[in-house]
């Protein structure tokens, strides 16, 4: 793990002047941790991913983002080593650099035609990309699974066993909706609102490229659909008017376009209880997983939600 003497060798190693300080972390996700370097020649963010990586599993996404960022996409620019690398290991610790950009909090309420013009411009930029189609966007957690966390959960009498309980049958039907995209383009493929943040010129910022890869573009619409949409229908309908006006070519109008966001919330859903239940799980890491099962089955995702996204877009 990065410490604040990491300063230096990461400055250095990117050449952006003499290190004044390295802080954080200042945010946290499940696959990483960013810090805030201060330099003689600005403000930056810098990744640290708690898994190793080489450049090789980096470079195509570093690319989409940088190709998204050419074609007037509002994201972070990406600081590269002189030599041209993305990556420098400090220690043990794999870090990439960001330009430092003031953003807001995750808000699911920002301007939904912003959203559209937003997603619409991301599907607009024409990379050809190679990254595989991924089993955490396509794949079920299966009916044997949760029914088995569920009675684990239970067993443990862990956090929200009940509402987990009443949820499975729900979960096994969503999952049976699931179906492969008819056409694969290059795609952010995590497009919550933790990565679509609004900066404090009104407008919105896209972060995080590190998951993107092929995906259905109409697919990953359905998952913005309903993070932004916020189960709203007028908000739902303006998005996708929006999106479509914007030349985006991706569509919603039947349930398997969903395939993306049911498999990737019960992949979401299936990590935080697991990670609950093991016993060598530290006790913070632990608490930390609580809020997640809750946000997973407070206000659940269901066929009837599938329902009305698309009346509102039909």
């Amino acid at each position: 793990m990065l410490g604040a003497d990491d300063g230096g060798a990461i400055a250095a190693a990117y050449g952006l002047g003499e290190a004044l300080s390295l802080t954080g972390p200042v945010a946290r996700g499940e696959e990483g941790q960013v810090w805030r370097l201060e330099t003689t020649r600005g403000s930056w963010a810098v990744k640290e991913t708690f898994e190793a990586l080489a450049e090789t599993d980096v470079a195509e996404a570093a690319a989409f983002h940088e190709a998204a960022a050419l074609a007037g996409i509002a994201t972070p620019r990406l600081v590269r080593t002189p030599e041209g690398a993305v990556l420098h290991h400090c220690g043990s610790s794999p870090v990439r650099v960001y330009e430092w950009v003031d953003l807001g909090r995750p808000d699911i309420h920002v301007d939904p035609e912003a959203v559209g013009r937003l997603l619409g411009a991301i599907h607009l930029v024409g990379f050809e990309g190679t990254a595989p189609v991924r089993p955490w966007d396509t794949d079920p957690v299966g009916a044997a699974r949760w029914r088995e966390l569920a009675a684990a959960l239970a067993d443990a009498r862990g956090p929200y066993a009940d509402r987990l309980a009443a949820l499975c049958d729900e979960l096994i039907a969503l999952e049976a909706l699931l179906e492969p995209a008819c056409a694969l383009a290059t795609c952010h493929r995590d497009l919550w609102a933790d990565n679509v943040l609004p900066t404090p010129s009104g407008g919105l910022c896209v972060v995080d490229w590190d998951s993107c890869g092929l995906a259905g573009q109409g697919q990953e619409l359905a998952q913005v659909l309903f993070e932004f949409g916020a189960d709203e229908a007028a908000r739902t309908r303006t998005l996708y008017r929006t999106y479509v006006e914007a030349g985006g070519p991706g569509r919603v109008s039947q349930p398997g376009d969903f395939s993306m966001v049911i498999a990737q919330l019960g992949h979401i859903g299936e990590r935080a209880i697991s990670i609950w239940l093991d016993p060598h799980t530290p006790g913070a890491e632990r608490d930390r997983q609580v809020p997640r099962i809750e946000e997973f089955v407070a206000v659940p995702f269901t066929r009837e939600w599938i329902d009305r996204i698309l009346a509102a877009v039909g």
